[in-house]
């Protein structure tokens, strides 16, 4: 069965992600990534994470694209400022081991790919001097959540 993303929606908001690339990343690939900065160019990534943030006084969730299961909720034992920042620095939505769903995601030891149990590429992990960075396609966590 080739998985295709759901009608994809960025933190279940009315903000649109390119379901071209997000069926390119996610579904077709286990190398490439979206651009660097694309969660920094035309999409609310910063803006609708402070507002949720700010809105709720809790984490963000973030959802697989293809499957619409929790993937990572950020921030967790870090500030939003903290969190945006190193996403910005490295190019991509950044998590740390508190702020992924280990229920839902794995990484691949031979590569540090970082995939959902259902399959869908997500990104990869580039650990640095503090422990593991899963820099992660915003195009590939962009879902809404399941139907249960």
């Amino acid at each position: 069965t080739i998985l295709k993303t759901n009608f994809v929606l960025f933190l279940n908001t009315c903000v649109k992600v390119s379901r071209k690339l997000a069926d390119k990343i996610s579904s077709f690939n286990r190398v490439f990534a979206e651009n660097g900065g694309y969660f920094d160019g035309d999409t609310t990534f910063e803006k609708d994470v402070r507002k949720i943030v700010a809105d709720s006084g809790g984490p963000v969730m973030f959802y697989d694209s293809v499957s619409g299961k929790p993937l990572f909720k950020a921030p967790v034992n870090r500030s939003v400022d903290e969190f945006i920042a190193e996403s910005k620095v490295h190019g991509w939505p950044s998590f740390r081991d508190d702020e992924v769903i280990w229920s839902d995601v794995r990484v691949l030891k031979s590569s540090g790919e970082t995939v959902s149990v259902g399959g869908t590429h997500l990104g990869h992990n580039l650990p640095d001097r503090t422990g593991n960075r899963y820099c992660i396609n915003l195009v590939s966590i962009a879902g809404n959540p399941e139907s249960v």
